[in-house]
């Protein structure tokens, strides 16, 4: 079998633009967690302002020992569904990066 060079550039050719679009996956992927890290970020911040406020709102140990609890308990949800989400992210970052490649190894065969 002969290899021309037309052939050779249209190789690279072909896997520059499966790398290309395996990296603008990867770069939408890590802007998406970017924008989710910063959500959870803001929302961090303006839920402990306000737990703040509560704290100082309270007027007996026990409704200050409520108010903490209940910021602890929605805190700690909070944070499992924002790293569950993350977490979905970084997959979904791997399937579509995947995907051209998988393309790729389909037509080899």
């Amino acid at each position: 079998m002969t290899t021309t060079f037309e052939d050779v550039q249209k190789f690279g050719r072909e896997n520059m633009d499966l790398t290309l679009k395996s990296l603008g996956s990867v770069s939408k992927g890590f802007q998406a967690i970017a924008v989710e890290v910063a959500d959870y970020s803001k929302k961090t911040f303006e839920d402990n302002s306000a737990l703040v406020e509560k704290l100082l709102g309270a007027k007996t140990i026990d409704k200050a020992i409520e108010v903490q609890s209940a910021f602890v308990k929605s805190s700690y949800e909070t944070y499992l569904a924002r790293m569950t989400k993350i977490g979905e992210l970084y997959a979904d970052i791997a399937k579509e990066s995947y995907k051209p490649v998988e393309t790729a190894l389909a037509k080899a065969k």
